[in-house]
């Protein structure tokens, strides 16, 4: 007998479970209304989704939308098999965990451990911090450059770990938290090094043929099968194929396949006590404590989250084609998972996921639909309004469309409802109303991500003008070129094709500067402003303002 099944049966007498329900009841409608938020998100003839919902282990909901291959017009069901992007984590996760069940390793052991001419400080990041996002080893995917050449190609863990290993640190273990996939493809070594076996064989052999997971597999060994679903990008012209990438460059932070209906079976197994042991199971569910007093929601390969104010525990992932997102309330006993195979949807997968959730419990989102537009109605709305004493939102007119901008946030073109209500298209739960409050002044109350509680912001004034945009030399602008350290992501200023500056954070597109002084730039798009320092004539440094806080760099070198 395997050893997963030993654990399996001793978690599952210890594992505390939801309680039994006397019936799975769901609304009368359930069925038509998630049926027509599907349509409305994904046309039947494109890429689409695929959706399960599981309630004590039961399906009440299962459905394709649109098409597994657009050209040999199959389509998507719950069976088609897509790329899990990084719900892999939970996966990786679980199999270290059981390793350290067993007493093979231990969430204390450093890197080095495993890896003894790992060079520091990334190399005293202990097991538990690779889980939980606190290494501070450089995330291989946010390295400038790295990815696009590299990511169609074979690459061998040890080739993998070397794109990355002597790179500086942004910061130590355990400073900070940062999403990092080479934190995870440290892990799935881990589990080659402890096990023997290929990261994803172990899975497979721990996880997949136990519980009977018959599509969660290695995503290059499953390639070319029938189930396997095509992956999108929405180009000019429509729907193309989506950039190639080979699954060894995702490995043990996304390398693996899967259907919807496979991944709510892992959750029954998982959250019901089969995996791992109870300890372990509420070491991969407990938010991070960062050194600072606060919490990060991630746990251990799964994070935090809710659905329509019910705490939840899940993970999504984004992989080149794909966008996947998945979601367990233990409260409800409730599992839904929603799979994309296109880059960038019009409604992404969180959402259409907690409108789907919604319907389940009985809670359904509002819906809105676009009423006519009625400028000089709307033009006395104008202006800032004040979230808190250090930021505050925009509403605005642009060439016959409304927006909103949030300091330290993107510019989001928001559509009329009627009744003084707006909201941001159905790829979106956010949406407000704007009232005028007892002493005359307009008051906007936001339902941020839909929820039933608005935040109140009252009207502060009109938008003030905009800094004017400076010219300034090609000379001076190449002095501000290069990477600099934040202690955290690394921010790279780089010169655009067309003129002027890029700004670029790890894992982040690259955006245009605009210059307001000749040390100071705008982002438009994220709202934020760049001053660089200069010493004796030098670039130092820089400071990025945004919503309201600060983040300084200093010149990598410095």
């Amino acid at each position: 007998m395997h050893v997963m099944s030993r654990v399996g049966a001793a978690a599952a007498a210890a594992f505390i479970v939801a309680a039994p329900q006397a019936a799975i009841a769901q609304p009368a409608d359930f069925r038509v209304q998630a049926d027509a938020v599907l349509a409305e998100a994904y046309p039947a003839d494109g890429p689409g989704v695929a959706v399960i919902v599981t309630r004590g282990g039961q399906t009440v909901y299962a459905a394709g939308r649109g098409m597994a291959d657009i050209a040999a017009n199959r389509p998507l069901a719950p069976s088609s098999v897509f790329r899990l992007g990084s719900i892999t984590k939970q996966f990786t996760a679980a199999v270290i965990l059981q390793l350290v069940g067993e007493g093979r390793i231990s969430l204390d052991d450093p890197l080095t451990r495993f890896f003894p001419d790992y060079p520091q400080p990334g190399g005293g990041a202990t097991v538990r911090q690779l889980l939980r996002h606190l290494s501070g080893i450089q995330s291989y995917t946010g390295i400038p450059g790295w990815m696009e050449p590299n990511m169609n190609r074979p690459h061998s863990t040890a080739q993998m770990i070397a794109a990355f290993r002597d790179l500086p640190s942004p910061t130590r273990p355990g400073e900070a938290f940062a999403y990092n996939n080479s934190g995870y493809l440290l892990l799935g070594a881990i589990i080659e090094q402890v096990t023997g076996k290929a990261w994803h064989e172990a899975i497979s052999e721990r996880i997949s043929r136990p519980l009977g997971l018959t599509t969660i597999a290695y995503g290059e060994d499953v390639a070319a099968s029938a189930a396997m679903v095509r992956g999108y990008g929405i180009g000019d012209n429509g729907p193309e194929a989506a950039m190639a990438i080979h699954m060894s460059v995702p490995h043990a932070a996304g390398g693996l396949v899967g259907s919807v209906e496979d991944l709510a079976k892992w959750a029954r197994a998982l959250h019901h006590g089969r995996v791992v042991t109870p300890a372990l199971y509420r070491e991969m569910i407990t938010r991070t404590p960062l050194p600072d007093g606060s919490e990060s929601p991630y746990g251990m390969g799964l994070t935090n989250a809710d659905a329509r104010g019910r705490a939840g525990i899940g993970h999504g992932g984004n992989i080149n084609g794909f966008a996947t997102d998945s979601l367990y309330l233990p409260a409800e006993d409730m599992f839904i998972a929603v799979f994309a195979n296109v880059e960038n949807p019009a409604v992404d997968p969180p959402t259409l996921l907690r409108r789907i959730a919604a319907l389940a419990l009985g809670d359904p989102y509002p819906i809105f639909t676009r009423a006519a537009l009625d400028m000089a109605a709307v033009e006395p709305l104008f202006g800032v309004y004040r979230i808190s004493d250090n930021e505050a939102r925009r509403f605005y007119a642009r060439d016959g469309k409304l927006y909103t901008s949030r300091d330290g946030g993107r510019e989001l073109e928001v559509f009329p409802a009627g009744g003084d209500r707006y909201f941001y298209g159905p790829g979106s739960l956010t949406w407000f109303r704007i009232e005028r409050g007892a002493d005359g002044t307009h008051v906007m109350h936001m339902h941020s991500n839909g929820q039933n509680e608005a935040v109140r912001s009252p009207r502060t004034g009109p938008i003030p003008p905009e800094a004017p945009t400076v010219a300034v030399a090609e000379t001076l602008l190449r002095t501000y070129v290069g990477r600099y350290l934040t202690g955290g992501p690394v921010v790279t200023i780089a010169m655009a094709e067309a003129g002027g500056l890029t700004v670029q954070l790890d894992g982040q597109p690259a955006l245009p500067l605009r210059a307001i002084s000749e040390r100071e730039f705008r982002v438009e798009e994220v709202g934020a402003r760049i001053a660089f320092d200069v010493a004796d004539g030098r670039v130092t440094g820089l400071v990025i303002h945004q919503g309201g806080g600060q983040l300084p760099a200093r010149r990598d070198g410095d």
